[in-house]
């Protein structure tokens, strides 16, 4: 049954992958998921307000276990979706991040019914996790009161392997500066947007490595967007920049964002800055030993695979914020995220399927 499902997966990460999904328009998407779920026979299959698509798997009065993967992707129509079949991998935008994921949850889902456990278990897919989404979909999830939740894990596609029980906070500003502006020859001395932006960018690229902080695998920085400047003969009136600030705990986050606040605040000179926050999301952590952790590890191990502890920035951060245990988990290999040449490795998935229905299995045998 795991090799048939593993192959119903793949045919719809195929059918799933090729339809753009940026931010804000997953709708194309939602509604293949809602027909595959329906053609599937689950109950309750409904759509929340915020655009989540939900699917009941297993009944029951307790609080639930959600498994949760995004709908949406970093690419939109301008972006070539075809994907590529190599052997036994899948190549093109989204195909693992996470195409593979939610195409996936109903297959897990299938194999969780099918065993021994009572406690309550939905399948979410969820709208707003990449770019500026700020883990809407999540968020209505966790802020619901209809399924009281026991626990959050999030699939996403290419983890398998890894249990990521650190979800890695951030902070999106967009950096705006301005000044008069003025010839570049007449008035060569006259302060640049342009420049200045250039100078706080080359300051923020060397906060991670800062004494007092650490590499960039407990935080990092990323300026992702520059714009600016109207002539290449004038001195540019504005810039901006976007800015993503991460960590993976609150006190390092709070730390990077007041020093990266130091530098983008003030450019002297008769510049002034704008700050404007687009997003920020919470960085938690539930420990390796809490049951649904234990449990993740277990299922790789018992499937012959190494379990490494990580940490990543998933829905499941939601969930920590809020106190719910948590963790990612994924169902196959690959690389290359959020880039046009993503792939994934079929090969792995009846067993990434396996481990994680495991996850559930166990988590509910450990529960104190």
């Amino acid at each position: 049954m795991r090799q048939e499902l593993a192959e119903v997966v793949v045919r719809r990460t195929v059918e799933l992958a090729e339809i753009p999904a940026p931010t804000g328009r997953e709708q194309a998407r939602r509604e293949v998921v809602r027909s595959w779920w329906a053609q599937d026979g689950w109950p309750d299959v409904r759509t929340d307000q915020a655009g989540n698509v939900w699917a009941r798997i297993r009944p029951g009065g307790r609080p639930a276990v959600v498994l949760a993967a995004h709908l949406d992707t970093v690419f939109d129509e301008a972006e070539d979706h075809k994907v590529r079949r190599d052997g036994s991998l899948l190549r093109g935008p989204g195909v693992g991040d996470n195409s593979v994921g939610v195409a996936a949850l109903s297959a897990i889902g299938t194999l969780v019914a099918a065993g021994d456990g009572t406690a309550p278990v939905w399948i979410v897919a969820t709208v707003g996790e990449e770019g500026l989404g700020n883990l809407r979909g999540i968020g209505e999830v966790i802020g619901q009161d209809l399924v009281p939740l026991a626990a959050v894990v999030a699939i996403e596609g290419n983890y398998l392997g890894r249990v990521a029980t650190t979800g890695v906070g951030s902070v999106r500003w967009r950096v705006a500066v301005s000044g008069p502006g003025g010839h570049a020859w007449e008035q060569a001395s006259a302060p640049s947007a342009v420049h200045a932006a250039a100078e706080m960018v080359a300051a923020l690229g060397r906060l991670p490595a800062s004494p007092g902080g650490a590499d960039h695998t407990t935080r990092s920085v990323n300026v992702g967007l520059f714009s600016g400047g109207e002539a290449v003969n004038a001195r540019a009136r504005r810039a901006a920049f976007h800015v993503d600030l991460r960590a993976s705990d609150a006190a390092a986050l709070a730390d990077l964002a007041e020093r990266a606040g130091a530098i983008v605040r003030s450019p002297g000179g008769g510049l002034t800055a704008e700050v404007e926050e687009l997003g920020r999301r919470p960085a938690g952590a539930l420990a390796p030993t809490h049951p649904l952790a234990a449990a993740a590890a277990g299922a790789l191990r018992g499937a012959g695979l190494p379990a490494a502890f990580t940490a990543a920035s998933t829905d499941a951060n939601a969930a920590h914020a809020a106190g719910v245990p948590a963790i990612a988990i994924g169902v196959t290999t690959g690389a290359g995220e959020h880039t046009p040449g993503e792939w994934i490795d079929t090969a792995p998935l009846a067993t990434g399927l396996t481990c994680a229905a495991d996850t559930i299995a166990g988590w509910e045998g450990g529960r104190p």
